[in-house]
């Protein structure tokens, strides 16, 4: 099956790097690793300071939270032809299993509807392979959810 091409790859480059940038995610950690058509990967690096419990040294469910709902937005931005500012109403998380200490969490998205005022998503975490899961997400994005535009014209 061949992957469908991002509506405006220019503007997909841009809103990752972009939503990578923002301030908790920077503390995070999150790396954009690109896109296979319009699915973005991001990537986390295990870190001490990241772990949620000491004891097991698993990272906490907030990274893997924040990784999925960012995942999800740049997978949102995939369809635009045009970079809207979009908020999420709504993102649900399935932790399947325990991240593995001391490896690296990934997450894959795809918006499968993208709808006049309302986007849905699909995300999951895994470490080496997206057919063994950490976690699988959903979530719902509100399009246009404000009038003052997230970047200057000319660069999207």
């Amino acid at each position: 099956m061949t992957e469908q091409a991002p509506a405006n790859e220019k503007l997909l480059a841009t809103a990752g790097a972009l939503f990578v940038s923002f301030p908790h995610c920077v503390t995070l950690g999150m790396q954009y690793l690109g896109s296979v058509g319009r699915k973005p990967t991001l990537k986390v690096d295990w870190r001490d300071d990241l772990v949620g419990n000491p004891a097991s040294g698993v990272l906490h469910g907030g990274v893997i939270t924040s990784i999925v709902d960012t995942t999800s937005a740049i997978a949102v931005t995939a369809h635009m032809t045009e970079l809207e500012t979009i908020a999420t109403l709504d993102l649900r998380i399935d932790y399947l299993k325990a991240a593995t200490p001391g490896k690296a969490i990934y997450c894959a998205a795809e918006c499968y509807r993208l709808a006049s005022q309302i986007a849905f998503t699909r995300a999951v975490c895994y470490h080496d392979s997206p057919d063994d899961p950490i976690a699988h997400g959903v979530a719902t994005f509100m399009r246009d959810s404000n009038p003052k535009p997230m970047l200057a014209e000319s660069a999207a």
